[in-house]
This record gives C-alpha cells, sequence and structure tokens, in this order.
C-alpha cells in the first residue's frame, strides 16, 4: 500500500499491525494498552487492531496534522460479500470515515496457485488510478470505497467495474473440534470445501472478480434500512 501512495504523494505515514489481525472487524481495544513501535522514520507498528491504528495515526503520531487519506490494506485476500463485516482492513477504512478522512480499502484477490505469492503487481498498477480519480470526483462524507484487485496479472485485467455487495452461501463454515495433549476440547473456525459454487449476480463484488474486472464499492457508514423503516414504524405503532 506503500507503493500505491506514493504515486500519490511524498508525504505518507505508515501506521501498521504489529500482529495478522484477520477477522477483527472494528474491534478497538478498551481494555488493553496499545504499544506503539517506531520501526523506521514515519513507519510505525501498533500492538493493536487496524481501527487503533488509525486512531494512532490520525489522534497522536501525526499531532495537529490530519491526514488527507486513509488506505488500508493492502490485503492479502478479497474483502467481498459478507466479508465486509468482518474484514479488519475495511474497518480501518471505516474508521477513517468515521473521523472525517476520505478512506479507501484496498484488497488483493489470490487463488491457491497464487496463495503464497499474491499477484500485487495488479493492485500496483490499477490502485493508483482509480484513487486519483475517486479523490478527483470527491468521495460522500459517510462513504469508504472498497477496492478489490482480481487475481489475475495486470495484463489479463478485464477493466474496472462499480458494483453493489455481493451475497454467497455460509453454509461452508464449519466448527472443527480436536483435542490438545492433556485430552481438553478445542475448536477451529473453518470453512469447507465447496463441491459446487454459486454464481454470482451480475452487478456484484462476487461476479466482477470472478469476471476479471477490478471491483470498486462504494459503502454507507449509515447502515439503516431506509427501505424497510417505513413498514417497520407503522407495525409498532
Amino acid at each position: 500500500v506503500e507503493e500505491i501512495a506514493r504515486a500519490l504523494t511524498d508525504d505518507v505515514w505508515v501506521v501498521a499491525p504489529e500482529l495478522d489481525q484477520s477477522g477483527v472487524s472494528h474491534s478497538l481495544s478498551l481494555n488493553d494498552p496499545l504499544r506503539l513501535r517506531e520501526v523506521g522514520p514515519r513507519h510505525f507498528a501498533v500492538r493493536g487492531t487496524p481501527t487503533d491504528c488509525v486512531i494512532m495515526g490520525a489522534r497522536h503520531i501525526l499531532g495537529e496534522k490530519l491526514p488527507d487519506l486513509v488506505l488500508s490494506g493492502v490485503n492479502k485476500g478479497r474483502n467481498v460479500a459478507e466479508d465486509v463485516v468482518y474484514s479488519g482492513t475495511i474497518a480501518g477504512a471505516l474508521e477513517g470515515t468515521i473521523l472525517g478522512l476520505p478512506s479507501f480499502a484496498l484488497s488483493q484477490e489470490f487463488t491457491i496457485e497464487s496463495r503464497e505469492k499474491p499477484l500485487w503487481d495488479t493492485a500496483l498498477k490499477f490502485g493508483p488510478p482509480i484513487l486519483r480519480k475517486v479523490i478527483g470526483a470527491g468521495v460522500p462524507r459517510n462513504t469508504v470505497i472498497n477496492v478489490n484487485f482480481p487475481a489475475c496479472a495486470p495484463d489479463d485485467v478485464a477493466g474496472v467495474r462499480v458494483t453493489r455487495q455481493g451475497k454467497r452461501n455460509l453454509g461452508f463454515l464449519k466448527v472443527d473440534q480436536r483435542r490438545d495433549g492433556r485430552g481438553n476440547p478445542y475448536f477451529w473456525i473453518g470453512f469447507e470445501r465447496l463441491t459446487q459454487v454459486d454464481v454470482p449476480a451480475e452487478g456484484t463484488d462476487l461476479w466482477a472478480l470472478a469476471s476479471r474486472y477490478v471491483s470498486v464499492t462504494p459503502l454507507r457508514l449509515d447502515r439503516t434500512d431506509e427501505a424497510f423503516s417505513e413498514a417497520l414504524a407503522s407495525t409498532l405503532r
């Protein structure tokens, strides 16, 4: 993500979690102290969540100077459909939006074959021009831009599509029970391999990646279901 940011400006600050934070969502550390370590000029590691990192950067490290832009990622793995609820990458961008800053979540999809070596060149090629165009057009105050890059080489990308959040079958979630050396049970939440994959609806983030498009999805901070609110109000009168 630093390389993408440097394509836009030389004034780049990196504040990142010290440890892997996959699946922490918008967790905020309130019961444990945060540890901050400077690993280089304008490079900081926080023993905390992505949300903690954004707050530390904006409210402590940069002092009185607020950033012009928050980039969260680039995550190893896509953040689409229901992923956005669990994603620490999305949450980092959401926290930037809460603080009133234009914020983007960036994720690079990978396949089984590219898992150990994701195709970062795709994000590096398409990230900067997408950011320039969206920033130039203006991002609404309560909106996060979720960008997902497909798992293919840059020359194989079909283009860029603005998408809506998709939905997939989560029936493959499982709880795997095991026993430790003392015979006590412990559990892993995992995923079954799907024998049949649903065809994603056209126009969704899932569809875009499957079709080798870069997916750009505007997500709102306000999650109110406006369409149902009136019916609900009538029910509760």
